[in-house]
Order: C-alpha cells, then sequence, then structure tokens
C-alpha cells in the first residue's frame, strides 16, 4: 500500500465525532461531526497544501526578509516563502512529529527544533489534541531545553467550512476590538469593514488579517464563529491560554479550486514580524515552557 504523503494517519474518535491528525507536520487532516466536515481538509492521498492544519512553530505566519536581531547578533534564515522574501511558518511543518501516547479519543505528537541557521536554539514542541464532549481541544506545549533563551511563537492553520459554495455566503463573527495592519501597530475595528463583531456574511472583501484585543468570556476564553447562512448550524473555535491574537484568511491566493471556499482561522500567540517588531514575541528562558490552547466545537440550532 503506497505510503500517503502526509505520513502516519491518526483516527480518532468520539461519538459523532470523527479527526484524523498526520504524522507530517502534526497536521489536523479531518474534523468532522454527524458526518457533516467541520474543516476544510485534504484526503490521506493528497499534499498538504495551503498550511492546511499545519503546527507553526517557533513562529506563525512570516517574517520579512527572514532576518531578526536576538540578543544583539542578526540572525538569517532560509527564505521558505522566496517569491515574497520571507520565511514562512517556522521550522515543524515538514518535519515527522513522534507519536508519545494514543487512545481513541486522544493523540499526543513531540517535535524538536534543534539549533540551525537563523535559529540557534533548541525548543521542543508537544501537542495533544483530544476529542470530547465539548468537541475537538487542542494543547501546543513548548519547552527550551537548550542553554540561551529563544524567540518563541507559535499558531495553527485550520480552514471551517460550513457547506457554502463560497465562504462569502458564511456568517463570521470576531470577537476583536483590534487589527494589526503589518506594521505592529494596531487599529480599531469599530466601523470599518474589518468590524465583525457582531454577526455577519464574510462577504467578497479580501481578509489575510490578523486581530487581537479579544473579548474573552468567564471561562477565558474568546469564540470565533462561522455559520451557514440559515443559522442552522455552525462551527465555535474558541481561543484559550496562549492565544492572544488571530488571523482570518478567505483564501484568495489558493489554487482556483479551493479559492474562497473556506476561511482559515489561525490562533496565534503572535502576528506576523514579531521576531522583528517584538509584538506578541515570548521570551522562552532555559527550560521555560509556554502553552497555547484552542478548540472547535460544532453546533446545530436543531440539537
Amino acid at each position: 500500500m503506497p505510503t500517503s504523503p502526509s505520513g502516519h494517519q491518526i483516527e480518532l474518535r468520539h461519538g459523532d465525532q470523527t479527526a484524523v491528525v498526520v504524522e507530517l507536520g502534526a497536521a489536523l487532516r479531518h474534523y468532522s461531526v454527524a458526518g457533516r466536515p467541520v474543516l476544510a481538509g485534504f484526503s490521506a492521498a493528497e499534499r498538504i497544501v495551503g498550511g492546511r492544519g499545519q503546527v507553526l512553530a517557533p513562529w506563525p505566519n512570516r517574517i520579512s526578509g527572514g532576518r531578526y536581531t536576538w540578543d544583539g547578533e542578526e540572525q538569517q534564515l532560509p527564505l521558505t516563502e522566496p517569491a515574497h522574501g520571507n520565511a514562512i511558518h517556522g521550522l515543524l511543518r515538514w518535519t515527522s512529529w513522534q507519536v508519545a501516547a494514543r487512545d481513541p479519543e486522544r493523540a499526543e505528537l513531540t517535535a524538536t527544533v534543534w539549533p540551525q541557521p537563523g535559529y540557534p536554539f533548541a525548543v521542543a514542541v508537544h501537542i495533544e489534541y483530544a476529542l470530547g464532549p465539548g468537541g475537538l481541544a487542542v494543547t501546543i506545549t513548548a519547552r527550551n531545553i537548550g542553554d540561551a533563551a529563544a524567540p518563541y511563537g507559535i499558531g495553527q492553520h485550520p480552514y471551517l467550512t460550513v457547506g457554502t459554495d463560497l465562504v462569502d455566503d458564511a456568517l463570521l463573527t470576531l470577537p476583536v476590538a483590534q487589527r494589526l495592519p503589518g506594521d505592529g501597530t494596531a487599529a480599531a475595528v469599530a466601523g470599518t469593514e474589518y468590524d465583525f463583531r457582531t454577526p455577519r456574511p464574510v462577504g467578497p472583501g479580501r481578509l489575510d488579517t490578523a486581530f487581537t484585543e479579544l473579548t474573552r468570556g468567564a471561562d477565558g476564553r474568546a469564540v470565533v464563529t462561522l455559520a451557514h447562512p440559515s443559522g442552522g448550524h455552525g462551527t465555535d473555535l474558541w481561543l484559550g491560554e496562549g492565544a492572544e491574537f488571530l488571523q482570518v484568511f478567505t483564501g484568495d491566493t489558493l489554487a482556483s479550486s479551493a479559492r474562497r471556499r473556506s476561511i482559515a482561522v489561525e490562533p496565534m500567540s503572535c502576528p506576523a514580524d514579531a521576531f522583528r517588531t517584538g509584538v506578541g514575541l515570548v521570551t522562552l528562558a532555559p527550560d521555560a515552557r509556554h502553552v497555547l490552547r484552542w478548540g472547535l466545537t460544532s453546533w446545530s440550532a436543531s440539537s
């Protein structure tokens, strides 16, 4: 039997929920509830494109020019997005992660960023996927196993769908007060095209935008909702500990067959260029840990 291009496939089940995690990049390939896809994922026979479901460590999004200064020394990362001159989405996307533990409802995987050109630090990363009555919960823990403080950021790249042909028709709610235009400064969303604090259709606008100043409930979670235009069903993506930023991407630069068919809602600890701007950047001291928690809950108005 041919090996999948994303490596070993790990299937999880709980009641009517099914999730599939893959060896390559510890990506979340599939998640469905009662047979309805929650994610616009990919099949076991397909290569990962567009960052679908991937873990983005030790930085999410982009570092312009791949250059940054840390502890007085300039570092140069390989340009993994050469067309735009960026280092993109970290160093573990195309790494084989090891299964540390698993049962029918839960899987834990680990990988290590070893010192290398542009990132001379050692960081061990552990991810847990767990299905339960509340849906899918994801916990990503990093520990500095080196002897020097390391710059660190984390994110993940799920694409949500509620079954519409185009995401334009889906109803989006974003519990955010500010967006980050790209230079690290914040701008209020109130009264702008980026204001989704009350549910409204995504519409035809292009989003590849970072948001912050999240509104959280008593449980400490901020909740993004994508709902079908009928209001009959939808998905809540919650952001917990460590998830202080959010990237929303309408997929306008994807291949035509996938363009605007789903929307990436990315929990992040920091926005793009954090290694250069310092915005949201974690200084991970030797033996220190950082945790990011997020998850998905599918709902139906009839249930």
